[in-house]
């Protein structure tokens, strides 16, 4: 037997914040700018809200008496979104790029992913340096670990080594963290 589906009743976008005749206390402590900073009862903070033709909005609900400010509730919201934006904007994001050796990587490959891995640094992105052991190619281990260090020390103005060489399963693993010029 199938089921039908059954379309779900909208639900209204509630207001994170308790505003005019949703606040539930019987006096609030009133903030502001425009206002006489003290604790009035809900129904004289109402009036005082209407008269400015604005909102009441509740601050912190968990204060006793609760918080309210009036203000424009809508041009806060939006000043609000504005500044989590720019809140998020300004948050690092943390970029890794890979670069992929053999145990036997030749001078030319080595010099050319090199260059790779010092633009990527500069760029400020980390730098995951691994060396992949195919078959039996794993007793060569000593050969991939000596080509990270290499790698390691020729990057040494740009990055430092957050991790040295780790060997897992097959993969021997190194980060490298852009150092940041600070004046």
């Amino acid at each position: 037997m199938r089921r039908r589906f059954r379309p779900q009743p909208r639900r209204e976008n509630k207001n994170p914040h308790n505003i005019n005749e949703n606040i539930k206390a019987p006096e609030v402590r009133l903030v502001g700018d425009n206002v006489e900073i003290g604790v009035y009862p809900i129904s004289k903070a109402l009036q005082k809200a209407n008269e400015l033709e604005l909102d009441l909005v509740e601050i912190s609900p968990k204060a006793n008496p609760p918080v309210c400010k009036i203000i424009d509730y809508k041009k806060f919201l939006y000043e609000q979104k504005k500044r989590d934006k720019a809140m998020k904007a300004k948050a690092t994001k943390v970029i890794v790029k890979e670069i992929r050796f053999g145990p036997q990587t030749d001078d030319h490959d080595y010099a050319f992913k090199k260059r790779h891995a010092e633009k990527f640094l500069k760029d400020g992105a980390k730098l995951k340096a691994y060396v992949f052991f195919k078959g039996r190619s794993i007793v060569y281990k000593d050969q991939g670990e000596i080509l990270l260090l290499r790698l390691a020390q020729d990057l040494e103005e740009l990055g430092k080594v957050e991790q040295m060489p780790k060997l897992e399963g097959k993969r021997m693993t190194m980060f490298i963290a852009p150092k940041t010029n600070k004046k």
